[in-house]
């Protein structure tokens, strides 16, 4: 298993993966990830902005999921960790964690908060953002594009 940088190629595997992940939920609505318009060229969106990238996790040569971080807002000093997803068969084993250290890494290299937003339902990933010391939050912070989600954490980073 291997976490790295991804690249052009992987695009359609980590749109096929998000978009899976969030059909089999429920979430396959306006407002979630499912919707965003640059989801089929992940790559290219994190390329634009300084300070952002996307990792994929890797197990015998098959991309089985990913994470990224980008600039949230105008300040300059938050981030957003987005797109934490896993297929089923990749889950329950620490890839989670490894994706979410190698991203929250290069966050505080770069940022002074890290923002995410999620869905209480979802609550393996919840008690994930709890373990990390991210903190719930009452209320999206201004500028949020994902109107369906219904949980909101801040984590500071240094």
């Amino acid at each position: 298993m291997i976490i790295r940088e991804m690249k052009k190629e992987d695009n359609a595997r980590v749109e096929a993966i998000i978009k899976e992940s969030l059909k089999s939920h429920g979430l396959a609505i306006p407002g979630s990830a499912y919707f965003d318009p640059q989801l089929g060229e992940l790559r290219q969106y994190y390329n634009r902005f300084n300070h952002a990238n996307y990792w994929v996790a890797e197990v015998e040569g098959e991309v089985v999921g990913g994470v990224g971080i980008a600039p949230y807002g105008e300040s300059g000093t938050v981030c957003e960790l987005q797109k934490l997803y896993l297929i089923p068969e990749a889950q329950g084993v620490g890839l989670s964690r490894k994706l979410m250290d190698e991203a929250l890494s290069f966050a505080s290299r770069h940022y002074e908060q890290c923002y995410l937003e999620t869905m209480h339902e979802l609550e393996a990933a919840c008690i994930l953002y709890e373990k990390y010391d991210f903190t719930l939050l009452p209320e999206p912070l201004p500028g949020s594009d994902h109107s369906a989600m219904d949980a909101w954490y801040l984590k500071d980073l240094n």
